[in-house]
């Protein structure tokens, strides 16, 4: 599969760049998409949560009323469930949501992504730029000549740029991210996937299996 080169100006580079079939046009899988998304969500939890339960409420363990003769139900302490300020049943606990998800459903995943991507004709590929400073214009004029603006837009690049990164965190719908970071969620995420060119290569060298 072969897609032209674009320079920032949305102008045609005359070039081409072939993208392997067996990363691009794989029959996706989409249990696999829901794993590696399911598991990226895991990840990002912080499941700090907790709630006190009877035995951590401070208060006195005295018995409030007798337990016959009062015409209503039996009660403990001031601590109980069913009482204002009490601790809470089986409350939240701190927690780990991580699990383990194999190496290659992830790929396979990522794979189904960029698939659908294709299919989408929702990829595009930019020659290399440099930013000598950072400049958030730049980044908003190339959306508008690549008819990605009021979109969410994915910028992948081969190596870290400090410039394109400033100058595209204040917008709300770009994200950038290392090609080595790319994972499911965030290609599926957005709507347009901007490819740098030396990244196609970088791309095929790690999916390329």
């Amino acid at each position: 599969m072969k897609l032209a080169v674009y320079k920032t100006s949305g102008e045609v580079t005359g070039r081409t760049v072939e993208l392997r079939d067996d990363v691009f046009c794989i029959s996706p899988n989409d249990h696999a998409i829901y794993l590696d998304v399911k598991q990226f969500m895991a990840n990002k939890r912080q499941g700090t949560h907790k709630s006190k339960e009877r035995n951590e409420i401070q208060g006195s363990s005295k018995k409030i009323k007798k337990q016959k003769g009062t015409g209503g139900a039996r009660a403990g302490n001031i601590k109980s469930p069913l009482f204002r300020g009490g601790g809470r049943v089986f409350g939240p606990v701190p927690r780990d949501y991580s699990f383990k998800l194999n190496k290659k459903v992830k790929i396979l995943a990522r794979k189904s992504a960029l698939t659908y991507k294709a299919q989408g004709s929702q990829i595009v590929v930019v020659e290399d730029f440099l930013m000598d400073s950072p400049k958030t214009r730049t980044i908003v004029e190339m959306q508008q000549n690549l008819k990605s603006e009021n979109k969410k837009m994915l910028l992948v690049l081969n190596e870290p740029n400090k410039n394109i990164y400033l100058s595209s965190r204040n917008l709300q719908g770009v994200k950038v991210i290392m090609v080595s970071d790319l994972n499911t969620y965030d290609i599926l995420n957005a709507s347009s996937v901007a490819f740098l060119e030396s990244s196609i290569e970088a791309l095929n060298e790690n999916f390329g299996q």
